[in-house]
């Protein structure tokens, strides 16, 4: 391990006022002060190196903590396998904490400040003992990058540190920014476990108790008790996203939930474009899209998170600020995303999958046959007969973004890339056509705003009821949602009307009567892309609907496909009546955020149930 600063952790530092301090001094400061709180053994301060990665994993191979891959399938990657009780976000333990409960809004778990950090003092109070304390400077988006911002992460978390250093540009760079005064975000990480003299580590290490808890108008997150995913990984969910999105909304700009992605017509013009989808609609499958028509490509720029920031020239500009994905392996095959596969050819940890015989990795959706026999994620025997999953359904992969092989070459332009279009997306049996472009700005906003799922399993509710998940952010806003609604509609106002993105809607999940699907999805999305494509070229035409603006069918690009006239017709169905009873269910999820709820919303329900009445008329 490089060790860059090490302090005696058990000096009273409790007292030291670093309210003055500015740079390198105040971020020590505070270091001090968060170990004089955890008491950990020693402190490193990580630089990012190689080096520093290769000595990590060695000890955590030698600890029992990783399991070494079979160098000739997979070269310098892992398998860590969690405790049982800490395998995904722990929603119910998340919290925003501000001084009013209604700047946390309906859709947030909200605890008061001075409460909260009361009882993390008592948890957090000797939490490293036994442990190493690591410092993790990181940057989101590229070093210095107009769009980007500085974090620090204290954790006890060795796998934190090394999928921190995938995830995020990390490193003794950013101790140089932040010693020239440019601000940064903190981060407090620990697992929770702490040890006694002598004491065995666990392989996991987490604690049942847990809290992740962020603090908006200080900047400041904390998270107890889980080593997982983005529970540990505090840039990711807890900064770029609920820190972010309330910084954003001071500053001028957006931190949204979206894939980024560069679209390249036959002619050689891009596109760049910015979605947003919920969990399991496709969001990954997109942001890696082979397209299946002759001359398009697709190009990855960020798969799960942008910032967004207007530009001096009223276009809006975006940043991918991780330098990573971190993905959901299940279902993630050669015949679903070839391009995510071909990216995990190495130097990639992979958490609860099964580990094969031969010494690689697999998970359901991998390969269509599944091998004869797997260690699976809990470290048991598996055959296909076994009757449960090989690998855990979140299980996951860390692996760097420059891996992938499209990446898209301005995926790291320090000022962003310009915007064309921006898609929502969700998962509607029923209901949504296909692709669906919105009338204005506003109208845009208004379709983010009600973005929602069926439910279509009895497990998750009531079949065909609607999961509400505006702008796909609704575990991720920072402040109130129809806050971030408003935020929206102000963005809006300081873009130039001939330069602001198009937005647009699609549902790759319609379906017919028979229950299938109409549309046959995955390469065949681009079809839609190069709709969108051609609308902010003004070269396709679309006819207007109650909900929006529709395709003329002759200008989407449908060769090769075996599509009936009547699947097009239910691929782009308004029924009247129908829309009439969605509109009461938006009626009522808005009534749930009162008066914070922005006027122009209202206004959109209006005009849509207006419009509805014409066409029934």
């Amino acid at each position: 391990m490089s060790i860059a600063h090490i302090t005696d952790a058990h000096d009273d530092t409790s007292d030291v006022d670093d309210t003055e301090l500015q740079g390198r001094a105040a971020l020590e400061a505070w270091v001090e002060r968060i170990a004089a709180l955890t008491r950990p053994e020693s402190i490193v301060w990580c630089d990012g190196s190689r080096s520093e990665s290769d000595r990590l994993t060695k000890q955590l191979v030698a600890d029992g903590k990783l399991i070494r891959l079979n160098p000739e399938w997979r070269p310098n990657s892992f398998l860590a396998r969690s405790d049982p009780d800490d395998v995904a976000r722990v929603e119910s333990r998340t919290f925003i904490s501000t001084t009013l409960e209604e700047d946390a809004g309906p859709t947030n778990n909200w605890v008061a400040p001075d409460e909260i950090r009361t009882e993390l003092d008592v948890v957090f109070a000797g939490s490293m003992r036994g442990r190493t304390m690591y410092v993790v400077p990181f940057s989101m988006g590229p070093l210095g990058g107009r769009l980007s911002q500085l974090g620090v992460q204290i954790t006890d978390s060795e796998y934190a540190v090394l999928s921190m250093g995938i995830m995020t540009r990390m490193g003794a760079r950013v101790l140089d920014l932040i010693d020239a005064g440019t601000p940064w975000v903190a981060t407090v990480h620990s697992v929770g476990a702490p040890l006694e003299p002598g004491e065995q580590d666990v392989p996991w290490p987490c604690n049942p108790t847990k809290y992740i808890v962020q603090f908006p108008e200080t900047r400041e997150v904390w998270s107890y008790g889980s080593g997982y995913g983005g529970n540990a990984l505090l840039a990711k969910k807890c900064f770029a996203l609920r820190i972010a999105s309330a910084m954003g909304r001071e500053e001028g700009w957006l931190a949204e939930h979206m894939l980024l992605i560069k679209l390249t017509d036959p002619r050689g013009r891009s596109y760049h474009i910015a979605a947003a989808f919920p969990s399991a609609c496709g969001k990954t499958n997109l942001a890696m899209l082979r397209p299946s028509i002759p001359g398009w490509t697709v190009e990855t720029i960020g798969d799960d998170i942008a910032w967004l920031r207007p530009g001096d020239d009223g276009r809006l500009w975006a940043v991918n600020p991780e330098a990573g994905f971190f993905g959901v392996a299940p279902g993630t095959g050669e015949s679903t995303n070839a391009t995510a596969v071909e990216t995990l050819w190495g130097n990639t940890i992979f958490t609860n999958v099964a580990l094969r015989d031969d010494g690689d990795v697999w998970w359901e959706g991998l390969t269509d046959t599944p091998p004869a026999h797997l260690v699976d994620w809990r470290g048991e025997d598996w055959t296909p007969d076994s009757g449960r999953t090989a690998a855990h359904p979140n299980s996951r992969f860390t692996v760097a973004a420059a891996q992938c092989p499209q990446i898209a070459d301005d995926w790291e332009a320090p000022d962003g890339v310009p915007i064309d279009a921006i898609i929502f997306g969700g998962r509607r049996a029923t209901n949504v056509p296909l692709v669906v472009e919105a009338t204005d700005w506003r109208h845009g906003v208004y379709i983010g705003a009600t973005i929602s799922s069926e439910k279509t399993a009895a497990a998750e509710g009531t079949i065909g009821e609607l999961r509400r998940d505006p702008f796909a952010m609704l575990p991720f806003c920072g402040y109130n949602m129809a806050d971030h609604w408003a935020h929206w509609l102000s963005i809006g106002d300081t873009l130039r009307f001939d330069r602001a993105p198009r937005m647009f809607q699609v549902n790759w999940f319609r379906k017919g009567a028979d229950g299938e699907f109409l549309w046959p999805g995955f390469a065949e999305n681009a079809r839609v892309l190069g709709w969108i494509a051609a609308r902010v070229a003004g070269e396709a035409r679309a006819e207007e609907s109650p909900i929006g603006r529709l395709p003329l069918v002759e200008d989407l690009d449908l060769d090769g496909l075996d599509l009936t006239e009547e699947t097009l017709e239910q691929l782009f169905a308004v029924d009247v009546d129908s829309w009439r009873e969605e509109a009461d269910l938006t009626e009522e999820f808005f009534s749930s955020f009162g008066s914070r709820l922005p006027a122009a919303l209202s206004t959109e329900l209006a005009a849509l149930r207006y419009r509805l009445a014409l066409a029934d008329s």
